[in-house]
């Protein structure tokens, strides 16, 4: 593969901080790499001075001459006096642009609900993202660099963005690095991963899956990270092995090495020991939508009309019922959250709460803090208790608070000199030793490295009460919820027996149908909404699905086969070693190598099969 640009011995420091020593990495044609961490070490420095947009104290970022970079930063770098339209597209006319496919497909797949003639600074800021994202997508790069391209994304936004970087490029052409917290958008979109720690940066092959796997055995081997580090990777390994049925169908040679590794680590939750703990806290009634109506506030931009935003619901929630709810933009995700929490009244129907239920709502933003910003990390919580139970076992506040990562030094930082992604942590912290029965989080994942969302997701597992959950990271939904719904913007509520993939699917017939309705802006030239059936149309045939299919299964038998025939030679081998037969030692070492290269090569089929099936 042809090298595209890399660093040499890059160090940036910050006062008495060093955010990254002599780092040296590389992209090459192909590359599609991930970059985690934890917030603050160093992700987003690394990727400026890559996209050289900035320099390092020492070192040198080279690149080949012809190379084009694209950069999408975490800041807003739009021209809040231009349109929305000349913004991405500059002064070229409308027959121009909207005679290449390309340019229309991302137009359709990210601003088809934004008005064409806005101005930018009237836009939201997920609208702006947007706009940003589609200028950058529609012009040509080798390499594209995302700092966070998935917030202020929801599902079926994310969902467009990987599919549009996975076939951007041939597999052996361009490059793109991405930073993000959306682990399922990594596993997707991925087959590299740097990990930022430490001042150094570590890189593993695959997605956010290979990763954790990779890294559960470097922690193991190496014996130098904390046991509660440890257990909470394993945990997450667990997860990726058992929660969610898109990540069963691994490779089989994947799959026993993962469960090498967990063989010892129950599951993530102990859904009945949970239920019962829940029906004795809550009793037998939580929190009921019965026929519920609203009305939507202010006219519809389209026809000038009325319209509900909730249309007859009825919803009923459980002792202990996890639920996710994802939708569309505008759709009422979280005025769904503020009518199960009391905050406004139904224009008909009926809302039921239990005579022992207590709510509590982790919002989109962090005010709640405000009246404790002259407070330290540590007294926020001592303020409330100074012990705790969760899961069944006691916790003092310090021990609570590192276990979502304030370490012992961090705990006595004010509030008002925390980051954002921390005031998010000490804000869900702050609910959760209330000791709510039924907790609703509006988009939790705002600001939360990777580390952090699985030390959260630990936390949750072991919270005995009702969980209600609007996210876009449907990584987290399968995660920590049990079932899912939806609102599609038609003001029903429906259920997700399918899960996300569900919800992806009716997004999409409801597009290709032109019934899409909701939160979509209006305005008199705008490009139009471009489904996914035209990429589903130059997928596998039926009969390419068939063939991989028996494919799967003959390779699966090859290499059970290869393995027992594995274990034979390192037994004769072992034999004849201790009989100090060295020449028989040499040819059964022979025969080792090429059975090794068979397997390899088999392995290569499996995943060639693997992704016509898509998994």
């Amino acid at each position: 593969m042809a090298h595209l640009l890399g660093g040499e011995n890059l160090t940036v420091s910050f006062a008495t901080r060093t955010i990254l020593d002599g780092v040296t990495l590389g992209l090459e044609d192909g590359d599609r790499i991930g970059m985690v961490g934890r917030n603050g070490d160093g992700k987003s420095t690394l990727m400026r001075l890559l996209a050289l947009r900035s320099t390092p104290d020492s070192g040198r970022v080279t690149k080949r001459g012809d190379v084009n970079i694209g950069y999408l930063d975490q800041s807003d770098v739009l021209d809040n006096d231009l349109t929305v339209g000349a913004a991405i597209v500059g002064d070229q006319a409308d027959h121009e642009w909207a005679a290449n496919p390309k340019i229309r497909e991302i137009m359709g797949g990210l601003v088809a609900d934004v008005d064409w003639h806005a101005n930018v600074h009237a836009l939201s800021g997920g609208q702006k993202r947007r706009v940003a994202l589609a200028k950058l997508l529609i012009e040509d790069h080798d390499v594209i660099m995302l700092d966070e391209p998935t917030n202020h994304l929801d599902v079926e936004g994310v969902a467009w963005l990987s599919r549009h970087l996975k076939t951007r490029w041939r597999a052996n052409q361009g490059a793109f690095l991405v930073v993000t917290h959306d682990r399922w958008f990594l596993d997707e979109v991925c087959n590299r991963t740097w990990e930022v720690h430490d001042a150094m940066v570590d890189p593993f092959d695959g997605g956010y899956a290979a990763y954790v796997l990779a890294r559960a055995e470097r922690d193991r081997t190496a014996s130098v990270v904390e046991s509660k580090r440890q257990q909470l990777v394993k945990k997450e390994l667990a997860w990726l092995r058992r929660g969610a049925p898109a990540r069963t169908s691994k490779p089989k040679f994947r799959i026993e090495a993962a469960n090498e590794l967990i063989a010892d680590v129950p599951d993530p939750r102990d859904s009945v020991a949970l239920s019962k703990m829940a029906t004795a806290r809550l009793g037998k009634d939580v929190l009921d939508l019965e026929g519920v109506s609203l009305d939507f506030k202010g006219d519809d931009s389209a026809s000038g009309t009325k319209r509900k935003l909730f249309d007859d619901v009825t919803l009923r929630l459980a002792p202990g019922q996890r639920l996710g709810l994802v939708g569309v933009n505008g759709a009422g995700k979280s005025t769904l959250l503020r009518l199960l929490n009391g905050e406004i009244t139904p224009s008909s129907g009926k809302v039921k709460r239990g005579k022992t239920v207590v709510t509590a709502v982790l919002s989109q933003d962090v005010k709640e803090l405000d009246d404790v910003s002259d407070l330290r990390v540590i007294e926020v919580i001592e303020r409330e208790k100074r012990s705790f139970s969760v899961g069944g076992k006691e916790f003092t506040a310090g021990q609570l608070v590192e276990q979502l990562g304030f370490t012992k030094e961090k705990q006595w930082t004010p509030v008002t000199d925390l980051s954002g992604g921390e005031r998010r942590r000490l804000q869900l912290l702050r609910l959760l030793v209330g000791e709510p029965n039924v907790l609703m989080l509006d988009e939790p994942t705002n600001d939360l490295d990777t580390d952090t969302l699985a030390a959260v997701e630990d936390v949750l597992d072991g919270w005995p009460g009702t969980l209600v959950v609007v996210s876009h990271d449907r990584y987290l939904l399968e995660r920590v919820t049990d079932s899912q719904m939806a609102l599609l913007g038609d003001g029903k509520l429906r259920g997700l027996p399918g899960g996300v993939d569900q919800y992806l699917e009716l997004r999409e017939a409801a597009l290709a149908s032109g019934a899409v309705t909701g939160g979509a802006s209006s305005g008199s030239a705008r490009p139009t909404a471009a489904s996914g059936s035209s990429a589903a149309a130059s997928g596998p045939s039926e009969a390419e699905k068939r063939e991989a299919r028996k494919d799967l299964n003959r390779i699966d038998r090859q290499l059970g086969k290869i393995a027992q025939q594995e274990e034979k030679l390192h037994v004769q081998m072992a034999a004849k070693s201790q009989s100090g037969d060295f020449d028989a030692l040499g040819e059964l070492n022979t025969k080792l190598q090429e059975l090794l290269e068979e397997k390899e090569g088999l392995e290569l089929e499996w995943l060639e099969a693997a992704e016509i099936l898509g998994e």
